[in-house]
């Protein structure tokens, strides 16, 4: 049985879609944390100074019905860089010099579930794989003990879990979800981690004895992918059963720590959770992490919501990347953040704010990039992208660059063709990179 168990698992090692693979390049970054915020943050709100649409608050705008609406927050100057931040994200600012600004991103649809869609996978007409999909499937796991993609209180409603699903990829690839939108990631359970009726090594036995009438199978049906899948998950599941809870649980981290990401302190509790556990979801070797905060949909009471919405995720983020700084890891850790569009400048009510996926903006922060740049703009007001336009195709194909792998050559072979996350598009803006 023991030799069983040896040859079973040198199996699964040397075939498992989750083995460590060689970038294409050499990479900037090991790993991606996204911080997606769900709706839509406005950007004339937060990283997007737009003085001449203040100075034309109340004048028409362009949409039927609608008037030009100022920003109702102080935008100021931080940092050596200069970046402009509203004072709304009084955290952020003292961390811009790391923040690389894109305030000229675009997209194709201004509806939330083919947008987030297309955010996630590249794609809003077809079920396509997750970014965090093919950057797993691109370059493997660095720990066999936990999942190499995980999402953290991930969206259950529109396209849930599509979003982070691996489609015709191997189904290793997908999402490992913890918890969900809806509900503070403390509430968090993970099922059947523990089993009551045997012991580590009975499953251990048992596990084994399984695999290998999968394996006898996957060569009768000639590598059968989804089988695959099912090997790997079985394997995985029982590795976690020890790994998992450990880097779930927070009560190792010091006082100072919790307090600075917020945790126990209203607001803040919920996302500093998840900011933490990104954290240490990275520091374990897991590749790609993706965190939520979904009240970003603000077509009404910004003057009320849009702070809330800011004072839930500006502390938390801020102490996420000076702990990673701290640890030496913001260098190799790619931090995404932003949202599915961005808002329109012009609205019928004077306090809301509509779909706008023609100019909005997302930043970049560790893995190379260029910490105080600005790059790119909208116009004056703030409707669309007018320099140094950066389309969503862009943006999956630098993230990929900066984990090493060129976008044109992952691919993967489905239906008589290759696919890949940008489709037949994307460039890498080299200009983000120091």
């Amino acid at each position: 049985m023991l030799a069983l168990a040896g040859l079973c698992q040198q199996v699964a090692a040397r075939d498992s879609p989750l083995a460590p693979k060689q970038p294409h390049f050499v990479p900037r970054a090991k790993r991606v944390i996204f911080l997606c915020m769900r709706g839509g943050p406005s950007q004339m709100e937060s990283f997007d100074y737009k003085p001449q649409l203040n100075a034309d608050n109340l004048r028409p705008g362009r949409n039927s019905g609608s008037r030009l609406f100022g920003s109702q927050w102080k935008f100021s100057q931080h940092g050596e860089s200069g970046t402009w931040v509203s004072e709304l994200f009084p955290h952020l600012a003292r961390q811009v010099d790391r923040l690389c600004v894109i305030n000229s991103l675009h997209t194709d649809n201004n509806n939330h579930p083919q947008a987030l869609e297309q955010l996630h996978t590249g794609s809003f007409q077809f079920v396509r794989p997750s970014i965090g999909s093919w950057v797993l499937y691109g370059l493997g796991t660095e720990n066999n003990s936990l999942p190499g993609f995980v999402s953290l209180c991930p969206l259950k409603d529109l396209g849930g879990s599509r979003y982070y699903a691996s489609a015709f990829l191997p189904a290793a690839c997908q999402a490992t979800s913890i918890g969900d939108s809806n509900q503070n990631i403390k509430q968090a359970t993970i099922g059947n981690l523990t089993n009551p009726r045997l012991t580590s090594a009975s499953q251990r036995r048992q596990l084994d004895l399984l695999q290998s009438l999968n394996r006898h199978l996957v060569d009768d049906q000639a590598g059968d992918p989804q089988l695959e899948g099912v090997i790997e998950s079985f394997e995985l599941a029982f590795r976690m059963q020890n790994k998992l809870p450990q880097t779930m649980d927070l009560s190792g981290e010091t006082k100072e720590t919790l307090a600075a990401y917020g945790i126990d302190q209203g607001p803040t509790d919920a996302f500093g959770r998840q900011c933490l556990l990104a954290r240490r979801f990275a520091e374990a070797g897991v590749r790609f992490i993706e965190i939520t905060d979904r009240d970003w949909d603000h077509h009404g009471f910004v003057s009320r919501l849009m702070p809330q919405a800011a004072k839930r995720i500006d502390q938390p983020i801020a102490a996420m990347l000076s702990d990673l700084a701290d640890r030496g890891m913001l260098d190799d850790t790619l931090i995404v953040w932003g949202g599915e569009f961005g808002r329109t400048p012009d609205d019928p009510t004077q306090d809301g704010r509509g779909h706008n996926h023609k100019g909005y903006t997302m930043w970049l922060a560790g893995g190379g990039v260029q910490g105080g740049l600005t790059w790119g703009s909208t116009d004056e007001h703030g409707y669309e992208a007018v320099e140094n336009k950066v389309h969503l195709h862009d943006l999956h194909a630098t993230i990929l660059h900066a984990l090493g792998l060129d976008h044109n050559r992952l691919t993967y072979r489905h239906a008589g063709r290759d696919f890949r996350l940008t489709d037949v598009h994307g460039r890498v803006v080299n200009e983000l990179f120091a």
